[in-house]
């Protein structure tokens, strides 16, 4: 009994005709999504760089589309059942070279086709237990990290008091330390009251000191006189 050719298999297809790439480029990246579910099938193309992964992604939606729209197969039961790339028409051209000579040009085109089609039972079983697997997977790092903020954020509370407590200890110290100049204070004006006390004690020195040499001269100029 001969296989079933691979442009025959059953399922919804897409096909995009003549695209300016080659059909090596996107068999490589075709490659690696034959077989594959839907959604890791997108996955693996939404990783790649390669300029031709968008477009067998949007030939891959096309294809869903189709599937779900024409032949009413849920998105979530899909498969990659085959793709291949096919070699389109090769445009020729030329580039001037030295010596008046032509190098050829080969501007290549391929079609893409994309076939999608739902899934076994069994391996629609494998898929669903896989799915819930990282759906708990992802709840459970959920609720952990929720818990885990939700403890720090509580350490934060119970250590904001020890924080005012020592902000409260720092203002007493600093109102201690400023009651020995409140108390130097009225020394410093006694001693201001005891330097203006002793200014008027000098001035009467001095004027008593004037008196003195008056009499003195006086004592001088009668003793030349007689």
């Amino acid at each position: 009994m001969t296989a079933v050719k691979t442009n025959e298999k059953p399922g919804t297809r897409a096909v995009l005709s003549s695209y300016r790439a080659s059909a090596y480029k996107f068999r490589e990246v075709l490659n690696l999504i034959r077989g594959r579910d839907i959604k890791t099938a997108k996955e693996i193309l939404s990783g790649l760089e390669r300029d031709v992964a968008g477009v067998i992604g949007k030939l891959l939606d096309s294809a869903i589309a189709n599937a779900v729209n024409n032949d009413h197969i849920s998105a979530d039961e899909l498969y990659v059942a085959s793709c291949y790339a096919d070699e389109g028409p090769t445009m020729k051209r030329f580039r001037a070279r030295a010596r008046g000579r032509a190098g050829a040009l080969r501007k290549r085109t391929a079609h893409v086709t994309v076939i999608v089609a739902r899934m076994e039972e069994d391996q629609l079983k494998v898929v669903r237990s896989k799915r819930d697997a990282e759906e708990a997977n992802r709840r459970a790092r959920r609720v952990a990290r929720t818990r885990g903020s939700a403890a720090a954020r509580k350490a934060s509370e119970e250590n904001k008091p020890a924080e005012t407590s020592e902000i409260a200890g720092a203002g007493q110290t600093s109102s201690v330390t400023e009651t020995p100049t409140q108390a130097e204070a009225p020394v410093v004006e006694e001693e201001l009251v005891q330097v203006q006390a002793e200014e008027p004690a000098g001035e009467e020195v001095a004027e008593a000191s004037e008196v003195v040499d008056q009499a003195a001269e006086s004592a001088e100029s009668e003793e030349e006189e007689k």
